[in-house]
């Protein structure tokens, strides 16, 4: 094998860590640093989320990070609302495994519903004992004192005292009072306006530092060969393949672990290219034409029963009209645009990797079982990746970069290919679910039933790449998500049944996608119920209203309705022509319990063709207190544009091997000139507490769009993505 002549004394010299992209501030310095300073993570501590500087700054640490979303702004808006400071005075660190709390995966909507919650109320404790010190110093009570841009001062007037100049080292050492007051929300100047998301800036000038960009001096570069086919086993690897490459330093074998590192990128590439190996055949994958059969023929381990209301099988069997259809949404990658990467440093025992793992402690404890590290020896540091959202390639680019950083005793920068991205990221599973439901005479649905065939497994670790192939400890169950999430309805009929059949296998390694499982359970609810508001003869938004009692939720379907001009009138609109137009409605109350959204897609169907064309989207949404109006515009722009590409577009294609689609080619995604017109309608609730919104307006995409063909068509489109050909076998049906 090859070695490097680098020494470690040469890369460490001076201890002066050096990273290739500009520090423009010191939070970017702690995550560009291999060690950090000691502090409390502990999320009982007031000084795990904070820390006050004697010139009146104040660092903020978070466990959720921000995977583009803008959640950075909002928590920032929050604490800098809760300690009366400038926004300006108010820094974020995020995903330090030494420095934050653990406060949970960033997912399911939760980082400003949780998270933020968490840091409000640690900053609303820190006010008070602020408070209090000021009191005792000036000889006052509390209660005649206030807080006003970093300083205290009395209501009647007088000076104030700095905060810095209240505490000795910037520390609180209190227990987080889950019980304070945080402030009125009368009295909020920061929360509830659209401050401009502070990445943005440096985004929009190509000055922004992604994990992508980042870089260790004297840093080697890695790169894992494959396996051509999932399940293969490496049976040999003619080392004499590469010995022509310059700059190759080792070729790394670990059990079914392949993996070259090199002095410069370019090099690691050649070497994976080129390297000779031979791999045992593998063939377990099901044909991809009798998916649906496969998943439907898979072994149940349990059922989940989401919603039991009266007797819904003996319902059904009454009189009236009864409707039966099958919906089925494929297997989607995250598509992210920038493919995962990570670097990672073993230094005397112990491992720092910087990542952009959405779940920087949960990685941390994988990797620790993975190297057989004590888990306090683990560090991991979160760095923003380009195009990530979801469990994609990260951690699993992490895994890559920790074997090979042990193999050669020298940090190792592992960048994901495009290939490797599309090929070994997690999937979104298949979904496939039966419905139906019972019309009485009147057009009311007298009984509802509906079966989900999905994955077992919840949220949690999924296995990594490296740690599988290799055989080193890992996860053995699925991690798809909580994908039984609104597979239940909001609507009040007397008899329900909404049963989950969870399935012991599922082709591809799962994982959660954007809204995974409320979105496609979402999708076959909101389409099935508009195919019975259309037997019914009834208008789609009025038959939605007779059997919603939730006050939110009737608020939310009128204001959307309201914001797109709803044209009042049962579905189809039979018209003629070879562009058919149509309207499509969709409502989710998210999990049942939280953010509520509606929505009205207006498309545009060419029959010769079957292309749609969504030209204008309207979205009304309450998500209880909002933090950043802009922001959660942002969202809804992010998950409508998102979803969009999903439901029209997207699908992994593969055969008895491996995954086919590697590239944009052969897994297209929506593009700028196929945007529609997005018109959204925010409903605050600034004394309510604040809900999630990166999620919940993508679950009612797909049926909203679906409901629109079909008003337009008179085609009912079951199956994602609505591919032209899909449509035009529609057409023929009509």
């Amino acid at each position: 094998m090859t070695e490097t002549n680098l020494s470690r004394r040469a890369l460490l010299k001076g201890s002066a860590l050096v990273v290739g992209f500009a520090l423009s501030s010191p939070v970017a310095a702690l995550a560009a640093s291999p060690t950090a300073p000691s502090k409390p993570v502990s999320p009982e501590e007031v000084d795990a989320f904070l820390a006050l500087s004697r010139d009146g700054f104040a660092t903020i640490y978070s466990g959720k990070v921000d995977l583009g979303t803008g959640v950075r702004t909002a928590l920032i808006q929050m604490a800098a609302e809760e300690l009366d400071l400038p926004l300006d005075h108010v820094g974020l660190v995020q995903g330090d495994t030494a420095l934050t709390p653990d406060q949970g995966p960033t997912y399911g909507s939760l980082s400003i519903q949780n998270g933020g919650m968490q840091i409000r109320l640690a900053c609303a404790t820190a006010r008070r004992q602020i408070l209090s010190l000021a009191a005792e110093r000036l000889g006052r009570r509390r209660e005649d004192l206030v807080t006003e841009a970093g300083l205290v001062r009395p209501k009647a007037g007088g000076e104030g005292i700095a905060y810095g100049e209240l505490l000795k080292d910037g520390r609180f050492s209190l227990k987080v009072d889950k019980d304070v007051a945080p402030k009125d929300p009368g009295s909020y100047t920061l929360v509830g306006q659209s401050v401009q998301r502070l990445d943005i800036p440096e985004k929009i000038a190509g000055r922004f530092a992604y994990m992508q960009d980042f870089r260790l001096p004297g840093m080697l570069h890695g790169r894992v060969v494959r396996p051509p086919a999932i399940g293969a086993q490496l049976q040999s690897v003619d080392e004499a393949s590469v010995r022509d490459v310059p700059g190759l330093i080792r070729i790394v074998r670990e059990g079914n672990f392949l993996g070259v590192v090199a002095r410069t990128e370019w090099a690691a590439i050649k070497a994976a290219r080129q390297i000779q190996a031979h791999w045992s055949e593998a063939a377990d994958l099901p044909e991809q034409d009798r998916l649906w059969d496969h998943v439907r023929a898979t072994r149940v381990t349990k059922d989940d029963v989401t919603m039991n209301v009266g007797d819904a099988a003996g319902a059904l069997q009454g009189e009236g009209k009864v409707l039966k259809a099958t919906y089925d949404f494929a297997i989607h990658t995250h598509g992210s645009i920038g493919p995962s990467c990570a670097v990672a440093m073993l230094s005397e025992g112990k491992l720092s990797v910087w990542t952009a793992s959405q779940m920087t402690h949960a990685l941390r404890k994988q990797l620790s079982a993975m190297m057989a590290l004590p888990l306090d020896d683990v560090r991991c540091i979160y760095i923003e990746g380009s195009g990530c959202y979801g469990r994609n390639g990260h951690e699993d680019a992490a895994g890559d970069a920790a074997l090979l950083a042990r193999a050669v005793g020298h940090p190792v920068r592992v960048q994901w290919s495009r290939a490797d991205e599309h090929g070994w990221d997690p999937k979104g599973p298949p979904t496939l679910i039966d419905l139906s439901a019972r019309l009485d005479g009147e057009g009311n649905v007298a009984a509802w039933a509906s079966e989900f065939f999905i994955p077992d497994g919840a949220a949690g670790n999924v296995p990594l790449v490296a740690a599988s192939l290799a055989n080193l400890p890992h996860e053995t169950n699925n991690a798809p998500g909580n994908i039984i999430h609104n597979s239940g309805i909001p609507y009040a009929f007397p008899n329900v049944r909404t049963v989950c059949h969870r399935l012991a296998e599922t082709p591809l390694r799962p994982s959660w996608i954007r809204t995974p499982g409320r979105m496609q359970n979402t999708f076959a609810n909101e389409a099935f119920l508009d195919e019975l508001a259309a037997a019914a003869g009834i208008d789609p938004l009025d038959f939605r209203l007779r059997s919603l009692g939730d006050e939110r939720g009737v608020t939310v379907l009128k204001r959307a309705a309201a914001l797109a001009g709803w044209d009042s009138r049962p579905s189809p609109h039979r018209q003629q022509g070879d562009t058919l137009r149509g309207r499509g409605l969709s409502y989710v109350k998210y999990e049942l319990y939280r953010t509520y959204v509606a929505a009205v897609a207006e498309v545009e169907v060419e029959r010769a063709t079957g292309a749609i064309r969504v030209t204008r989207f309207c979205v009304a949404q309450d998500c209880g207190q909002i933090i950043n109006p802009d922001g959660v515009r942002n969202q809804i722009e992010g998950n409508v544009i998102q979803t969009m590409s999903r439901t029209l577009k997207e699908e992994v294609t593969f055969d008895r091997s491996r995954v086919t689609s590697l590239d944009w080619e052969s897994y297209p995604i929506l593009t700028f000139p196929e945007v529609p017109e997005i018109l959204i309608d925010l409903i605050d609730r600034p004394r309510d507490k604040p809900w999630g919104a990166g999620e919940p307006s993508a679950a009612i995409v797909p049926s909203a769009i679906s409901n629109a063909v079909f008003d337009a068509t008179g085609a009912r489109l079951r199956s994602v993505p609505f591919t032209p050909e899909k449509v035009k076998a529609g057409l023929q049906r009509t």
